[in-house]
């Protein structure tokens, strides 16, 4: 992966609330990452079903170190990105 790719995939949907909040936060801080809509992609979905035992929870953000948050509080990420 480059530099100018984003390392955190971001799989979501339009509709989300927790969806929009999680985006704040990356946007806000101006991290880098790929979203991946579950209700446009196929592929996203399956793999948010796989990681998630079935269920097409989101957000579910994964990270560079193969680590996962779902539904992430805004703290939880916050945390996860080491920000204050």
């Amino acid at each position: 992966m480059t530099d100018d790719q984003p390392s955190i995939l971001f799989y979501c949907t339009s509709w989300c609330p927790d969806c929009s909040q999680a985006r704040g936060v990356l946007d806000r801080h101006r991290i880098k990452y790929q979203a991946l809509d579950i209700d446009k992609d196929p592929e996203a979905r399956k793999a948010v079903e796989q990681m998630n035992r079935g269920l097409r929870s989101v957000p579910t953000i994964v990270f560079p170190d193969g680590s996962i948050l779902v539904e992430p509080s805004t703290y939880q990420l916050q945390q996860k990105l080491g920000l204050d």
